[in-house]
């Protein structure tokens, strides 16, 4: 499967630069919100961008090494959590009201049956995983159903208008998919990468590291993202990264939330390096191989909350510093509309 993503034509950069800084402010005063109005410009090509119905893609999937113990929680709590988000219950819709976006729940692969609920897409691919301590997660024929699902799921809010899209998941255990995945596509060691996830003590922690060299052992050090997907990957960070490659082909405002939403971008940049030029990082999560990603994409968190909740919640906080940097360039007087004198030659 190939991806037709572009990258951003250049050519209306120094038209954006000279936009920005004769805003009425000294250069470079408005700091990072400044290359965020330049990134979300040369993406929509416009000295005026628009933010079109905001949305939250929640993707939810179980995973087969739960059950070994590599979570602080039973794997109940995943279908348990996605009830929350249809309820309107969780972080993730109190967020998501707030900033006014819309919010999509999808069943990537929950060992649940939810039946046809308002708010929820009914994107299951198998129920839950493979054991990766015993055989690769995902099937070849799964993992690429997974990454054409999400795809077409993104591809459909951009005909719908949508410009703008967030992501977030929910999965018992995809911390430690996440940790063999950034072991694999970043090649740091892995107990780098493993953090507490959803709360381990101390002796979850060493069971929690012990079980995933074991997989390792196994499935080895798998360099080529759709190999690691396969072998370690979950359903829902499987149809994230279909869904961020599709949104970046679209043209499309990537929302990067945390630890598990950017193991599904390292899969899509191993892919498609093109689609970094799309991804605003929302923030830096407390998981400590988030900051590995990050350092490895060469990318810098809008901010810093200590967050490791997921569900997409740091994507969703800092959505209105997105807004900001779109509002300051179509809104914000210039030197000369204000009447105000520019800095002395």
């Amino acid at each position: 499967m190939t991806y037709a993503i572009a990258r951003p034509d250049q050519a209306i950069a120094p038209a954006l630069q000279q936009r920005i800084d004769t805003k009425t402010k000294p250069l470079g005063a408005l700091g990072r919100l400044e290359p965020l109005a330049r990134q979300i410009g040369l993406i929509q090509q416009s000295l005026s961008p628009v933010l079109r119905k905001p949305h939250m893609l929640v993707f939810a999937g179980d995973h087969g090494a739960a059950k070994a113990g590599v979570s602080a929680y039973p794997q109940d709590v995943t279908w348990q959590m996605v009830e929350n988000f249809l309820a309107g219950g969780a972080a993730i819709n109190v967020f998501a009201r707030q900033m006014g976006m819309g919010l999509t729940v999808v069943d990537a692969g929950v060992a649940h049956d939810f039946g046809s609920r308002p708010g929820l897409i009914d994107a299951k691919i198998a129920p839950g995983t493979a054991n990766y301590l015993e055989e690769p997660a995902l099937t070849v024929a799964q993992r690429d159903a997974a990454l054409a699902r999400g795809r077409e799921l993104a591809r459909g809010l951009a005909a719908d208008g949508c410009n703008v899209i967030g992501f977030g998941e929910m999965g018992i255990g995809n911390t430690a998919a996440a940790s063999l995945l950034t072991h694999c596509l970043t090649g740091t060691e892995l107990d780098v990468v493993i953090g507490r996830g959803t709360g381990l003590d101390d002796a979850g922690m060493i069971r929690k590291r012990a079980l995933l060299a074991q997989a390792v052992a196994r499935g080895g050090r798998r360099g080529d993202p759709l190999e690691a997907l396969a072998e370690y990957g979950g359903l829902e960070i499987a149809m994230m990264a279909g869904a961020m490659l599709g949104a970046a082909e679209a043209g499309m405002l990537l929302l990067i939330d945390g630890f598990i939403v950017t193991s599904a971008l390292l899969v899509a940049y191993e892919i498609a390096p093109e689609i970094i030029d799309y991804c605003v990082f929302a923030h830096r999560s407390e998981e400590p191989g988030h900051a590995v990603q990050l350092a490895h994409l060469g990318a810098a968190p809008l901010v810093q909350l200590d967050l490791r909740l997921g569900e997409g919640t740091g994507a969703a906080l800092a959505f209105p510093l997105v807004q900001a940097a779109v509002n300051f360039l179509n809104e914000m007087a210039s030197f000369e509309s204000a009447g105000v004198s520019g800095k002395d030659a």
